[in-house]
Order: structure tokens, then sequence, then C-alpha cells
């Protein structure tokens, strides 16, 4: 029983949910406004730091469960001057969360899997959910926080209970890509559409981790 006296065994930030947590989680993009169309990047969602970086700026809430409706802040990674680490990183966890939410394994490579990792744009990414292991980082300041750096596919024995086991077959029904006008085929993201050119946050404003500056 917890101690009223004695406050060593307190949790120091009862505000986070534990690292390792597997959540189903919908995204929002909080528009930035920064457009580049020579690398796909439209509608405004992307946004730009003041020296240049460029990241999509992720608000995800969990769906459902005992963290419900509870949110985590992440940003992905389009652009660092740094180099093209975080860039590959953001890709990497686009592909990821484009396996979660349409139930693709990692190692399907059918013309149909590759379909499913194609999006016509950041809006495709907008309200998309799919699942999260929830993992801590720190902020600006140094104060722990919860991040998400990584989707969790089908691949993954937690995938069915998180995603709903008693709404979901054991396997996810196959992704259909939606249907286009003849004269407007689905458009595949342009290669390096995350990696860009730009310049990167000064270190006191930079909303980046730290090892990305």
């Amino acid at each position: 029983m917890a101690s009223w006296n004695d406050y060593n065994d307190a949790r120091q930030n009862p505000n986070l949910i534990p690292k390792g947590t597997i959540a189903k989680v919908r995204l929002t993009i909080r528009p930035g406004g920064f457009d580049d169309p020579s690398q796909g990047w439209t509608g405004g969602y992307a946004t730009r730091g003041s020296t240049g970086a460029v990241y999509l700026n992720g608000e995800f809430t969990v769906s459902e469960g005992p963290y419900a409706k509870r949110k985590i802040f992440t940003l992905i990674g389009l652009y660092s001057p740094k180099g093209p680490d975080w860039a590959n990183m953001g890709r990497s966890f686009v592909r990821g969360m484009l396996n979660s939410a349409r139930g693709i394994s990692d190692k399907d490579v059918s013309p149909q899997a590759q379909a499913a990792r194609r999006i016509g744009g950041f809006a495709d990414l907008d309200g998309l959910e799919f699942v999260a292991k929830v993992d801590i980082g720190t902020d600006a300041n140094g104060e722990e926080k919860n991040e998400i750096r990584m989707a969790v596919t089908p691949d993954h024995r937690g995938y069915a209970e998180a995603m709903g086991a008693h709404r979901m077959s054991a396997t996810a029904p196959a992704y259909t890509p939606p249907a286009q006008p003849p004269s407007q085929p689905a458009a595949p993201i342009p290669h390096g559409a995350f990696p860009a050119a730009a310049s990167a946050p000064p270190a006191g404003n930079d909303p980046r981790p730290a090892w990305a500056r």
C-alpha cells in the first residue's frame, strides 16, 4: 500500500504511458503550411523549422484501452541539414504506419502490398489509424515525454489484439487501393519524397530529438 509519508517509491511522472505499451492510435497532422511540390510535399501539411529542417508535426491520439484519448506528439522527419538519417527514419516510420493501417506484412512484396505502401499525398496519412509502440524520449528542456517511433505490423503478436481481435480475423483483409479515373492513375510517392533539401531549428528552438540536429 502506498505510504503518504515516504515518496521515494512514487512515480516520477505519472502522466507518462509506460514504455513498450502497444496501442491503437489515430494520426492527426498539425499543418505547418510548408510545400515543396518537387518533393511531393503539398497541401500545407509539412512544417519547416527556423533553420530549415522539414517535418510532419504528428499528434497521435490513443483510440481505445486504458489510455484512450491520451495524446502523444512526435515529429516525422522529412529533411535534416545534418544528413539523410532523420528523413530515412521518417520514411521507414511511414512505411510501418501504412503496413499497420492496411494489414500488410512488412515482408510482403506482392504488387498489392506495394500499392498499399504508396500514397497520393500527406492527406492520405492525416487521420490514419494504426497500431503503435509507445516509447519515452525527452523534450527540448530534457523532460521525459512519450513518443511514437515505431508502428506495429501484422507480423507482431500484439497487432491483432490492439486492432481489435474481436472485430477482425487473424489475417487482416487485403488492402484495395481506391479506384481512380483512367486519366488520373494513382500517383506513387516520388523517389526521395521524404528526404529533401533546406537548412534546421537553432538549438533552443529545434523540436527535433537532439541526435537528429
